[in-house]
Order: C-alpha cells, then structure tokens, then sequence
C-alpha cells in the first residue's frame, strides 16, 4: 500500500512520536515503535510508553486500509538525509519501503496483533490560554523531583480555586509557586514534570490548548488541534506546601539579577569543592558572596544591594539560587529573609505571579 507525503511533515511527527516511545526493553515490543493508521484522506501517528501517549494527523491521499508499526530510528536518519518535497511510503506486512525519486530504503515493521489506543478523556474539557501552560512551566519544571520513591514530587501540582490555578513543585529542598487568574476551572491534580517537560516545546507557538481531564480514567489530554498528548495523572496527596511560606519576614533585599548570576558562578569556582554551598552575607548596602568557610576567606566577591532591616547571613546550594535566577523574569530580585535557617523567598519585582523558596544550608558558623 503506497502513500505520498511530505517528507518535512512526516519527519517532525515522527520525531515527536519517537520521544513517547517506550525507551526500555519491554516484553511488549510495540511499544518500541510508532504506529500509522489511515482514515480516508488523513494518516494518523501514535505512540506511547502506556503513562504518556501522542497522537497527530498528516493529511494524506486516500487509500485502502493501512496499519503498520514502524521502528523510528533508523527511519528518521534515513528521511532527514533526503531532500525537501514528497516522498512516497509503501507499506507491507513486514516491511516498510520509503522513496524519494531514485533513493530507496527499506525497513522492517514490528510485528504485533494490536496497538494500544490513548484513552478518551470527554468528561470536563477547558479551553486554556498556553501561556498560562508553557510560559509557566520554566519556573516550575526545575524543583520538580527526579525521585520516584516519592512519586509525587516529580510531578506538578494542579490546585483550584475561585478564580485562580496554582502550579506548584519541590524537592524538598526548593519551592516553587506559580499563581494565576484563570476564568475557568482547571481541576486539581498531579501532572507528571517530565511529560511536561517534552510537551512544553511542542505546543509554545499555539495560541490555545485544549485541556481535556477524565476522573475516571485518572488521564489529561493537551491537543492544540494539530498534536494530543495524553499522560496519567500520579496519584497521591501533594504536601502541604502552605506551611513552608513563612508568615514574616525581617530583612528585605533588592538587587541585580545578571549582576549575582554572574557573581555566584565567580564563587562558584571555588565552592565545587565543597559541597556546593555558597554563603551570601547582605548588610551595609552590600551583599559579600563567598564560598562556606573551609574553602577559602579569599575567593570572595560583593555587589551593591539595597536593604531594609537588619543583616543577615545565609549559606546556599549554589545551583539552587542559579536555577531560580535562570527561570525568572526581570532585571530585579527580591529577597525575603526571616532568619537564615528558616525558608528564604525568591521574588522577581516584575513577576507578581510567581514565588520560589529555596532552604538554606546550615554551616558551623
């Protein structure tokens, strides 16, 4: 059976498919593989790993009945090597020949009785705006956990309310919280990060998703009319993440986000060595930046502040502070500091919507 297509076309979904295959040996070898299937003019495309699926329409001339699963690796070395323009797909039952003008190559299917199919999530469906997704998911993607003895900290926490959605994600060692208006109602949930994470970069230049959700069936579905992704939902309750704002605060500082990024990687040099931590003492107008005290009293550097109350020492994971600093918006960040063994608050003076709280490191001193 042959189908002409658009070898562009064809190659991005492809390659999408690829990242929601099964990337392990599993006894289903199925899974291994992308799964086409015509209905009259259009050939859809499938694949998933049984937590996560994908699914995506080519428009295509109309044949007879075809199925095939195809192994995508090769496949995609071979298309992406072929010049721009149609290429014609021919498919058999254990083969899969592809032809653009005098280049050929043939490749084998996998052979399998049937393909899972993504479950059909109808029940409560919302239109979302994807910035309220996508523009998000930096902020929050990197204090997600990558632990799965605690599976629900490598996922994002969904929570309603009247008016509002809130995105929140940690590791037990940072917070972040991202709060936004919303009109309708998004349900509360626990989203897995990392299908986050692949989704994220596929529907960026989409102006609407399509969020579908089935309590039933514990799944959500994102679809911007061209792609669905579909994953389940991780069950378990989220930690009441409240209780780790604190409810005051002594010392409020304002400064420079370039200017510390590039004052912390400085001292970063030196505190590789040393557990990672960086100790950042703010008073007198003047924040000191220097490595904890077994490194060395030398490496240090400062950068003007502005600060209201009175100075406070703090030791960090340094990587924890440039993660927050990489994901926010602005020229300018806030600092909330109650005591330095309590939690600290990382704000940016442009992004009201979005709160992060990293735990500081307790040192000898």
């Amino acid at each position: 059976m042959k189908i002409t297509l658009d070898k562009e076309g064809f190659l991005s979904k492809i390659k999408i498919a690829q990242e929601f295959t099964a990337n392990r040996l599993t006894s289903t070898q199925a899974l291994q593989g992308v799964y086409l299937s015509n209905e009259g003019k259009e050939l859809h495309i499938y694949s998933t790993d049984l937590n996560s699926y994908f699914h995506s329409i080519i428009p295509a001339d109309e044949v007879p009945t075809l199925h095939a699963i195809i192994e995508p690796k090769k496949i995609i070395e071979f298309v992406q090597l072929l010049d721009a323009g149609d290429i014609d797909i021919t498919i058999e039952k254990q083969n899969v020949t592809i032809q653009q003008k005098k280049t050929k190559g043939a490749f084998p299917c996998i052979i399998a009785e049937d393909f899972p199919q993504p479950p059909q999530p109808g029940e409560q469906i919302e239109q979302a705006e994807t910035s309220l997704i996508s523009k998000n998911l930096s902020k929050l993607l990197f204090a997600a956990s990558s632990d799965d003895a605690r599976p629900v900290l490598t996922g994002v926490n969904v929570v309603s309310e009247e008016g509002a959605v809130v995105f929140v994600t940690t590791d037990g060692f940072r917070l972040s919280i991202v709060k936004e208006k919303q009109t309708g109602t998004i349900p509360s949930m626990i989203i897995p990060a990392d299908f986050l994470r692949k989704v994220s970069g596929y529907i960026k230049e989409s102006k609407s998703v399509t969020f579908s959700f089935s309590k039933k069936e514990r799944v959500v579905r994102l679809s911007d009319n061209q792609m669905d992704f579909y994953t389940s939902l991780i069950d378990g309750e989220f930690p009441p993440y409240e209780r780790v704002l604190p409810d005051s605060k002594v010392t409020t500082i304002v400064l420079q986000k370039d200017e510390l990024i590039r004052n912390t990687k400085l001292i970063s040099v030196f505190a590789r060595d040393y557990s990672y931590v960086v100790q950042y003492d703010f008073g007198d107008s003047m924040l000191r930046i220097s490595p904890k005290k077994e490194a060395n009293d030398e490496n240090t550097t400062t950068q003007d502040v502005t600060i209201e109350g009175p100075p406070q020492k703090v030791s960090f994971n340094y990587r924890y502070v440039l993660d927050f600093l990489n994901s926010v918006d602005g020229e300018e960040i806030i600092i909330e500091i109650l005591r330095p063994d309590a939690p600290i608050v990382f704000k940016s003076s442009k992004d009201k919507t979005y709160t992060h709280i990293i735990m500081p490191v307790r040192t000898q001193e």
